[in-house]
């Protein structure tokens, strides 16, 4: 028994195996939606992306629920032209491997921890490959422009950071951790040039006098996407809905002003590569955490920062360890209903809403390690 399960160990603790155990799946999967003509995100992209290109307006729920920007309807083009068949198979098997990559690209992992964040985060990316979500895109953004900036490739790092702005918002807050890197103003002008190039991108399809209507109409459709009987996010807590139903946007910036003052506030942590580490996991849970439209998969995002994170612990707690447990199974076993049956997913999850304080715990923990311990002399400060 001992040596059967070193051997599996052996085998999941391998980048190539788990890369081609990862891909099957997601083919498998993908193959099952398609056949079954389920792939009604992909749908939905597609069918936005042909509006934009079409001079057509794209948003709308009594459409087909479009939530992204124009720049979108640009980068989805070429997996909406492949068709309702291969696109969705190309789709997917990109986000996997990019996400993938992703992970294994990050600094200061070892190979296992690696492996073990892929395994970790296995499960709810399936779920979120099953529906063919653009959350993954989102996760491997935010990965890879932190991998850039630790690298020194800044203008790359901003680009991705940009492009994630301009589809899906999540990612425009990153920007945030250019201030811990050199050249900041430098690194802001190239957030300042592309923003203005990505805004006005829209025109090789619209209208000069049809764009700020544009825009407008993605930022009322982003307004109207909530249901707090849906949604997983700190402010559907009962109790906290109960009194801040009316005020969640002002709650939602409220939450980022104090994070940016604890920003500043710890500008003499900036070298720390524990503190980068730490400002980018908070704010990956603050973008699920926080959101008005947060799904069980979406956690995908948050769930990727947080395990970057934990592998920087020099000596995790007892708390540590059972917070990374209670995530794994609330977060990604529990959502899946060939492990956890359905009546027990609702009970935990819609009514006692044990996922969302468990994470709640840990993003909270996180602030305090990150912005409030004292600074480790173990900490790397090579940057500055």
């Amino acid at each position: 028994m001992h040596a059967c399960f070193a051997a599996f160990s052996r085998f999941f603790l391998q980048r190539r195996n788990l890369y081609w155990v990862g891909f099957g799946l997601t083919f498998v999967l993908t193959l099952l939606e398609v056949a079954h003509g389920k792939q009604n995100n992909f749908f939905t992209f597609q069918f936005g992306t042909f509006d934009f290109w079409n001079g057509a307006d794209p948003y709308g729920v009594e459409k087909y629920d479009f939530l992204y920007g124009p720049l979108f309807a640009f980068l989805f083009a070429p997996f909406a032209y492949m068709g309702a068949t291969v696109g969705p198979f190309v789709w997917n098997l990109f986000n996997f491997s990019m996400l993938f990559w992703a992970i294994f690209s990050m600094p200061h992992l070892t190979e296992p921890q690696k492996c073990k964040s892929y395994l970790y985060l296995a499960l709810i990316l399936a779920t979120s490959q099953m529906s063919m979500q653009y959350n993954p895109a989102v996760a491997y953004m935010f990965l890879f422009a932190f991998i850039l900036l630790e690298r020194n490739r800044p203008f790359w790092a901003v680009l991705l950071i940009m492009i994630s702005g301009f589809t899906k918002i999540y990612g425009i807050f990153e920007l945030a951790l250019l201030l811990c890197y050199p050249r900041v103003w430098r690194n802001l002008g190239y957030a300042l040039a592309l923003g203005v190039l990505f805004f006005v991108l829209p025109l090789v399809s619209l209208s000069p006098e049809a764009l700020m209507p544009f825009y407008h109409r993605w930022a009322e459709v982003l307004s109207l996407h909530t249901d707090q009987f849906q949604f997983y996010a700190l402010c559907n807590i009962y109790w906290i809905h109960s009194w801040a139903a009316g005020v969640l946007t002002q709650i939602q910036l409220g939450m980022l002003g104090v994070l940016a003052l604890c920003f500043v506030a710890s500008y003499r942590r900036y070298g720390s590569y524990t503190f980068r580490i730490g400002a980018l996991a908070v704010l990956m849970g603050w973008v699920i955490l926080f959101s008005l439209s947060t799904e069980k998969h979406t956690y995908v995002i948050a769930l990727a920062g947080y395990l970057m994170w934990y592998w920087s612990l020099q000596s995790p707690t007892l708390l540590d360890r059972i917070l990374y447990w209670g995530n794994l199974v609330l977060l990604v076993l529990v959502p899946v209903d060939l492990v956890c049956p359905p009546p027990v997913m609702r009970f935990l999850c819609d009514g006692v809403q044990l996922n969302i304080y468990c994470f709640a715990i840990t993003w909270f923990r996180m602030i305090y390690l990150t912005f409030f311990r004292p600074i480790a002399s173990s900490d790397s400060f090579r940057l500055r």
